[in-house]
């Protein structure tokens, strides 16, 4: 199976590469991908948005033969259910690590702080507690090392959906900062968080309990994870 891996916030394929081995054994071809405008610090990001980056993984879809599974991490969720969305015929299975999927109009996160045409990676009080867990200082100094700014644009401009075959497309979510059961109960109470999510015919949640960034604070559990949903 080709596996196309969608990096989440500040962070570029290579991000990845905890899991690539894994995968690679179990016998997957692994495309890690490094989005618009994530190249590098001093990238040119202006006039980079959201369905940039949505439209480069529809772009290495259409260069694959046969099925695809998308696994995005964090605001990479928005990404990959929007390229579903685009290709709905040739998703496999769509895995959300610690995200999910983003409904029509709504944006992935605008509070986060711009600078220009960039989102720099905010201060560590800019998250939640929930979302350090197990990142220990040694990982949060190798993350700020590695950290690419966010095009500014991608962090608030509105999702664009227009083919229902996606809630067709089985999901893999692997929940970290809150457990299955409670995003079960979210689902089952209509909560708008998860309202699109809840639309979704074939859900499969998995629990790894950590923080935001499973691939720094638990890179063997998600690696196992992984290979587990795209084997289904």
């Amino acid at each position: 199976m080709d596996v196309l891996l969608i990096p989440g916030f500040w962070l570029d394929g290579a991000s990845w590469a905890p899991v690539l081995g894994p995968l690679e054994a179990a016998g997957h071809r692994v495309h890690p991908l490094t989005l618009p405008g994530k190249d590098a610090v001093d990238a040119d990001r202006s006039g980079i948005g959201l369905r940039d980056h949505v439209d480069a993984v529809v772009a290495r879809i259409d260069a694959l033969d046969g099925p695809v599974v998308l696994v995005g991490h964090s605001g990479g969720g928005a990404i990959i259910h929007a390229a579903a969305d685009a290709r709905p015929d040739r998703v496999a299975r769509n895995v959300y690590v610690d995200s999910g999927p983003l409904g029509a109009g709504a944006v992935i996160n605008d509070e986060i702080p711009t600078d220009g045409p960039d989102a720099p990676l905010p201060p560590w009080e800019f998250f939640e507690d929930a979302d350090l867990t197990d990142l220990t200082d040694e990982l949060r100094t190798q993350f700020r090392a590695r950290a690419v700014p966010e095009p500014a644009r991608v962090t608030s401009d509105p999702q664009r959906l227009h083919d229902e075959r996606r809630f067709d497309v089985p999901v893999t979510v692997i929940a970290c900062e809150f457990s299955g059961d409670q995003l079960r109960e979210w689902v089952a109470a209509g909560n708008p968080f998860v309202a699109e999510l809840g639309r979704v015919r074939d859900v499969d949640i998995v629990d790894l309990p950590t923080g935001h960034w499973p691939q720094f604070t638990r890179p063997g559990d998600l690696a196992e994870a992984l290979v587990a949903a795209v084997g289904r």
